[in-house]
């Protein structure tokens, strides 16, 4: 089934709405207008290649305009997207296949507390990112060199697209790897209240059980796929953006 694409408003917050969900993080809505928040992550350069972009110094020269290549885009689209998610919902321990990223299963320790460490599923978090950023940015830039060949303010989108991501790459990179700091406390959230509810409980803990479903890892891995899947969707956005000008008219402003 082919799946549509994602609309950037209505995700727009997902993975802060995922964070707040979890506990992790609060979501405060802002009074500074996009401007005002866009003005304080440009440096001094990004700003003048902006201001180049959105104020040409004259119209661009009509060109013949190239045959459109949406589908084609869109189809790379849905395959990245749909080969991301896979990577995502397959892990190898908790759902059966072969895994892209294998999720860590605890490893033997002489201690319980040893045996509960988040590392290893930082280490499976940040793969991720990894594997996402590795598969979106030749896609991007291969959607964004086909608007480019539309027509001149297809090209101007394009431009534009170009130096939004270089001059909010560096910032989304730093926001993003901050995460698996977030999502540890999520973890250790989860391991104090399983520790709480066993008590004194005669018999001695028992890591393998902790993956049966309903148990507190599995109920945490379950809530990190969902965040991955929610980040996911926050890497996708401008790549669908770029895919919903692809084929159609583009307005230059006056």
């Amino acid at each position: 089934m082919t799946r549509g694409l994602p609309r950037p408003r209505a995700h727009s917050a997902r993975l802060i709405r995922t964070l707040a969900e979890l506990a992790v993080a609060d979501a405060p809505e802002s009074k500074q207008t996009f401007a005002d928040r866009l003005g304080l992550w440009l440096d001094f350069t990004d700003a003048i290649a902006l201001f180049a972009v959105i104020n040409p110094p004259s119209a661009p020269a009509p060109t013949p305009a190239t045959p459109p290549a949406a589908q084609a885009q869109r189809d790379a689209f849905q395959r990245v997207r749909a080969a991301l998610e896979d990577a995502i919902a397959v892990d190898g321990l908790l759902t059966p296949g072969k895994a892209r990223i294998k999720l860590p299963r605890p490893d033997w320790h002489p201690t319980i507390e040893g045996a509960a460490d988040f590392l290893p599923y930082q280490r499976y978090y940040l793969a991720h990112q990894r594997d996402m950023g590795a598969a979106i940015a030749p896609l991007r830039a291969a959607v964004r060199a086909a608007v480019a060949a539309q027509s001149p303010a297809h090209k101007r989108l394009a431009a534009l697209d170009g130096v939004m991501e270089q001059a909010l790459g560096n910032r989304e990179r730093t926001l993003l790897t901050g995460v698996p700091a977030l999502l540890a406390r999520h973890f250790d959230r989860l391991h104090q209240a399983h520790r709480a509810a066993r008590g004194d409980a005669a018999g001695p803990d028992d890591p393998d059980g902790w993956l049966q479903p309903g148990a507190w890892l599995a109920t945490f891995c379950k809530d990190m796929k969902t965040l991955l899947l929610a980040e996911l969707d926050l890497r996708l956005q401008p790549v669908a953006g770029l895919l919903d000008a692809l084929g159609n008219e583009v307005i230059n402003s006056p």
